[in-house]
């Protein structure tokens, strides 16, 4: 009951700011920004397009990859109108596709650009049942597999920048509240989906790729530890927030759902403040593998805060990224 007075009055936590902040208030204080490169996917519309506005308005160099290369050009525009002095790249990536991920990280590579921070943003809600073309459930392979393959190949490049510049690297994962309704074994509940759509429910199917997030960012920073290299890793909630991620199912119950909610429903600029924050606020400078929402640190779920779920969630998807995911996928075979 405290927590949510506290939400609704946007009372301020331990880092000072609260639900009511806003993404250019968290970073009104955040020096060296200039000399940054940030690459954030799903910049084309709501959150996204909020951080790398932000960003670029600190003089952060920004790297906006695409599916929808018409918005991304768009977006381009907005901001390089606005900030004349920041330079946005725009380039092809399509999450849902792991050669798309693969081209794209050669093509970013031949730029010879450094990497300071990589904000996994773009998300998916897919209502009705889809598999991509390399056999997974297509909301699961939008919003974490594609991500887990980019972050993988792009480390390198970020532990090399941070080495280089001095500056801390930085992954934001963007994830979801909503990861703490499943339960379960996400490994088979994720076979389950793709193999057989009559399993397929779109808000479990979600829970499960946020989850999915949650659990990367877990390893991902032990990992990072492990090698001592200067990167960080962590996750956001951005919070309840009306964006194109319900465009497929816009009409009166969708609008309903938002009256009945608006109360606690945040701005864009306020639901991009915790991962503007994350990415670039320097008291979160050596704060790894943690989960924040409202520009504070969080209480995860139980199965969230699971280190041999996250060491077995990467074990599994090292697997789906290097070999032929519809063989792993494919119905047992008929006795």
């Amino acid at each position: 009951m405290l927590k949510t007075v506290k939400y609704l009055l946007g009372s301020a936590g331990p880092s000072g700011y609260g639900s009511k902040s806003t993404a250019e208030q968290v970073t009104d204080n955040c020096d060296g920004l200039r000399s940054c490169t940030a690459l954030i996917t799903g910049a084309t519309s709501g959150i996204g397009a909020e951080t790398a506005w932000v960003l670029a308005k600190r003089g952060v160099r920004v790297i906006i990859p695409a599916r929808n290369l018409k918005a991304a050009e768009e977006m381009k525009s907005r901001i390089e109108l606005e900030f004349r002095d920041t330079r946005v790249i725009v380039m092809y990536l399509d999450l849902s596709s792991l050669k798309s991920v693969r081209r794209f990280v050669k093509e970013f590579e031949a730029l010879n650009l450094p990497l300071n921070i990589l904000i996994n943003n773009a998300g998916k809600f897919a209502y009705d049942h889809g598999v991509t073309e390399d056999g997974i459930e297509t909301t699961f392979a939008t919003n974490y597999l594609g991500h887990f393959l980019l972050t993988k190949l792009l480390l390198k490049k970020m532990i090399t920048t941070a080495k280089t510049t001095g500056i801390q690297g930085r992954i934001v994962n963007v994830t979801s509240g909503i990861h703490s309704w499943f339960s379960g074994d996400l490994i088979r509940s994720l076979g389950q989906i793709t193999r057989d759509k009559s399993h397929y429910d779109a808000t479990r199917a979600y829970a499960i790729s946020k989850l999915a997030n949650v659990l990367h960012t877990k390893e991902l920073a032990s990992r990072l530890q492990m090698m001592e290299a200067n990167v960080t890793v962590n996750c956001v909630h951005p919070g309840i927030v009306r964006t194109r991620l319900t465009r497929d199912r816009e009409g009166f119950v969708t609008d309903l759902v938002f009256l009945l909610t608006s109360k606690f429903l945040k701005t864009i600029p306020q639901a991009a403040a915790t991962t503007c924050y994350v990415a670039t606020h320097p008291n979160l400078k050596n704060v790894s593998g943690k989960y924040f929402e409202d520009c504070n640190e969080a209480s995860n779920s139980e199965i969230g805060c699971n280190v041999k779920e996250a060491a077995r969630l990467w074990s599994f998807s090292e697997i789906m990224v290097s070999t032929d995911i519809k063989s792993i996928f494919a119905p047992p075979p008929m006795n």
